[in-house]
């Protein structure tokens, strides 16, 4: 039976009319002790509560610029970047295959030049960044330290988090350029830069987030994440990384749906199989490398087009799950994501929600409110065991990156997704508004519109840029990371020289295609 029942969670997990003592097997340590299960911090949200970071971006870096200010200026804590999908993809603006989607779900960035505009007037000292970008991760978090050193600040003292998760795009989001092995030289280059130039930076936020989003369970999310977790430590460790010192600055990134308890137990599980993963796999024993760190936001595939206002109780159900289960920063989405980018009237909401909360619900009184359910530790202790079943299929496999090339992970989801959809349909699972409690006729709502003028803003600078800068300086950069990708050396390295000669990301990445190809879906070995 669906979850509508009451009697499954949206995994399957059964649930019982009641639940005892009995049906707990695990004993409970303290917040801030291994394996972490009730919060990696002793006191949690008494010492600090969790950051308020609303993920935005939209049109080209003057708009986004504004749009960052008036959150910030409304009491937001973090920025959160989201970047077009011809910057994900590690192409320009002005490149024919961008056309009509610059700057559509997200900010467009091509080169310094955007990314100076687009933190013009934010103190990068102050302020923590989450960037979500990941096949040219690398450019982006190079660009943003460029542009700190032009405001004084150093490396140093930057603080935040680049999504660098290359893993997930070939699961769930599509949104890859190379192949995984030379992908994941990347990623891990990124850990060994910021080790020497950004010690505070996490270099990597290990994403459930878009593989829930595809259609997954709880515990394919779970265990999925996890097993990414471990090939990028593997591979880490392969590059003659330590766990203890690179552990230390890893991040998760995780999805907060609508099953409310069942979202509580998949956080605390998440802390519990990634302490035993570091500390047995990796021989860690940094506790900052044992205790899993997450990012949570609301999810995007659970709010409706139809009576869109429903979307606000789904987010502070969501959102309240993510802070019962310690996540250490969160966004909530806007009611309107269903039917266009946010609104500033629908941006404020959501971040209202999280400040009614931190500031109005009681949840910063006390670490692990609901631990010692016994409802609670049941689904913690059966998620766990659920997600250790997946992971060690996925060891058998050859790991994760063989289990991707595999298309053992893609299937997976796709039949969760496909079941889903099935039992919407049916009306066994009940989505309010859509299949159940339908409306004759709804209030047409304001939805945020983008400026036709921002693409020929974008297109001007880009342009302006190639021909003011130095060519003959910029050809020889691309140069050098065309013979760096040959080798074995930090890829980092050529590339903020080529950034700094004002090439765009582009022009880098093009060099990078011809030499390393790009990934091919219907090709890769199913």
């Amino acid at each position: 039976m669906a979850a509508t029942g009451g009697r499954e969670t949206e995994s399957g997990i059964e649930v019982k009319p009641v639940y005892a003592a009995v049906d707990v097997t695990t004993e409970l340590e303290p917040p801030g002790d291994y394996p972490y299960t009730r919060g990696p911090y002793r006191d949690m949200y008494r010492g600090r509560p969790w950051t308020i970071r609303q993920y935005a971006g939209f049109a080209s870096a003057e708009e986004s610029n504004e749009r960052y200010r008036y959150l910030l200026a409304r009491g937001q804590t973090g920025l959160s970047i989201a970047f077009d999908l011809p910057t994900q993809l590690g192409y320009d603006s002005d490149d024919p295959l961008a056309r009509g989607e610059v700057g559509r779900t997200g900010v467009a960035i091509d080169s310094i030049a955007d990314m100076e505009i687009l933190l013009a007037g934010i103190p990068l000292a102050d302020v923590s960044t989450s960037m979500t970008i990941n096949a040219p991760a690398s450019l982006l978090l190079l660009l943003y330290e460029l542009v700190a050193e032009e405001q004084g600040v150093p490396g140093s003292a930057l603080r935040g988090t680049v999504q660098n998760d290359i893993l997930k795009e070939y699961i769930a989001r599509g949104n890859y350029i190379f192949p995984p092995r030379p992908s994941m030289r990347l990623t891990t280059d990124v850990f060994a830069y910021c080790a020497d130039r950004i010690p505070s930076w996490n270099t990597i936020s290990i994403s459930g987030y878009h593989i829930r989003e595809a259609g997954s369970t709880a515990v394919q999310e779970l265990a999925f994440t996890i097993a990414n977790g471990i090939a990028y430590c593997a591979a880490a460790v392969d590059a003659g990384l330590s766990p203890d010192d690179f552990g230390a600055r890893l991040s998760f990134f995780f999805n907060a749906h609508n099953d409310f308890f069942q979202e509580v137990a998949k956080f605390r599980a998440a802390r519990r199989v990634w302490a035993r993963v570091m500390r047995e796999r990796f021989g860690a024993t940094n506790p900052k490398a044992l205790a899993l760190r997450f990012h949570a936001q609301t999810g995007g595939s659970t709010l409706t087009a139809q009576q869109p206002e429903n979307n606000i109780v789904r987010v502070a159900i969501q959102a309240l799950s993510a802070v019962a289960g310690g996540a250490q920063s969160l966004h909530t989405n806007s009611f309107d994501e269903a039917l266009a980018l946010p609104s500033e009237h629908a941006a404020t909401i959501a971040l209202r929600t999280q400040q009614i909360l931190a500031n109005e619900a009681g949840t910063t009184a006390t670490a692990d409110p609901l631990g010692g359910s016994f409802y609670i530790e049941s689904l913690t202790d059966e998620l766990e065991t659920r997600a250790w079943e997946l992971i060690e299929r996925i060891d058998e496999l050859g790991g994760a990156v063989n289990a991707v090339e595999q298309g053992f992970v893609q299937g997976e989801i796709e039949n969760a997704a496909y079941e889903w959809q099935r039992d919407v349909e049916s009306g066994e699972r009940v989505i309010v508004g859509v299949n159940e409690y339908v409306a004759e006729s709804e209030q047409p709502i304001q939805l945020q519109s983008i400026d036709p003028e921002a693409e020929q803003r974008q297109l001007a600078r880009t342009a302006a840029l190639r021909a003011e800068r130095n060519a003959d300086e910029a050809a020889a950069a691309l140069a050098a990371v065309r013979d760096a990708s040959r080798g074995t050396e930090n890829m980092l390295i050529s590339m903020r020289t080529a950034l700094q000669a004002r090439c765009t990301i582009g022009e880098i990445c093009g060099v990078l295609r011809d030499e390393w190809g790009e990934h091919d879906r219907e090709r890769a070995p199913r």
